[in-house]
């Protein structure tokens, strides 16, 4: 296990598209990631996200399962799949650690991370969530680039690249 992130059972437990900015998510069990664009049929790829003509840094989105289970349990928001509109739900995988890494899921695509995906009004506005900014705030998942083209199924591991150290 790493010392800082992910378990040998980190996976990605669910996998969401939505067409357009505000339309609902929809559960697939793969998806073909290709750099630079995002997940085939997302709103992003097809450059019909809230957030398109932003910095490129969101090519997918990840969210942890942990997180939606916490939210329920202590604030009692209650998410439907998919419905925290991030492409990816995994489990036993610390996303906040990632910033800045490189991790792999599945064997063909590699990622990078760029920053944290915070909660915004947009998210509250099209869940009708009030307050979601603030118990989401530190927890609301990840925005990472695909560096390398390939298939993201549904239980696919999470394996986290190693950093270098000083002595490599």
């Amino acid at each position: 296990m790493s010392t800082t992130s992910e378990s040998p059972s980190a996976q990605i437990e669910a996998i969401h598209l939505a067409d357009a900015a505000v339309g609902p998510p929809r559960a697939v069990p793969q998806a073909t990631a290709i750099p630079g664009r995002g997940l085939v049929g997302d709103r992003y790829e097809r450059g019909l996200g809230t957030f398109s003509d932003w910095p490129k840094d969101h090519e997918l989105t990840l969210v942890e399962a942990e997180v939606i289970e916490a939210l329920a349990r202590e604030h009692d928001v209650n998410f439907a799949p998919g419905e925290t509109r991030r492409n990816l739900t995994t489990r036993d995988v610390r996303l906040n650690d990632l910033v800045g890494r490189r991790f792999r899921i599945g064997p063909d695509v590699e990622c990078i991370g760029t920053r944290l995906c915070e909660p915004c009004d947009h998210l509250e506005r099209v869940t009708a969530r009030p307050n979601l900014c603030r118990v989401m705030a530190g927890r609301g998942g990840l925005r990472a680039r695909i560096l390398t083209a390939g298939t993201i199924r549904v239980g696919d591991p999470i394996t986290v690249t190693p950093t270098p150290t000083e002595d490599d």
